[in-house]
């Protein structure tokens, strides 16, 4: 018995509602994950297609603030044990105005739900972009 295969449409192309940032013709996710732009290459529609719902996570004009926001996901991912993830957020919540000592106490506060191993993966972050020079003073 051959189960017969329902016709498909062709995929159509789903233009961005915003362009990414360009640098040196490639585009650059805000948080600098590269794999983002193979995934828009490979698959422009699903990245269309989800940029509404990571635009209502992550974006302005909420009760919450951009850096707020932030420091949730950070914690999120200190958790999970994402050291490049925690790092990537905390730059983008640094461009918006967050200080070291509120990243700090981020994942100070990130540790009691989420124990020693959360609390060292943020503190870990924290210290590589003190280290970096990512807070000026």
């Amino acid at each position: 018995m051959s189960a017969r295969r329902p016709e498909t449409k062709p995929a159509r192309t789903i233009e961005p509602a915003s362009k990414p940032k360009s640098t040196n013709g490639r585009a650059v996710s805000p948080y600098g994950y590269p794999f983002w732009d193979w995934v828009a290459r490979e698959d422009p529609e699903y990245v269309a297609a989800r940029q509404p719902l990571s635009q209502l996570s992550i974006g302005e004009g909420k009760a919450l603030s951009i850096k707020h926001r932030e420091m949730v996901i950070i914690g999120i991912l200190a958790f999970r044990g994402t050291k490049d993830g925690v790092v990537a957020h905390m730059r983008r919540a640094i461009e918006h105005g967050a200080s070291k000592r509120e990243l700090l106490e981020a994942i100070q506060s990130a540790a009691v739900p989420g124990g020693g191993p959360t609390f060292a993966t943020g503190a870990q972050a924290l210290m590589a972009l003190d280290q970096e020079g990512a807070f000026k003073r």
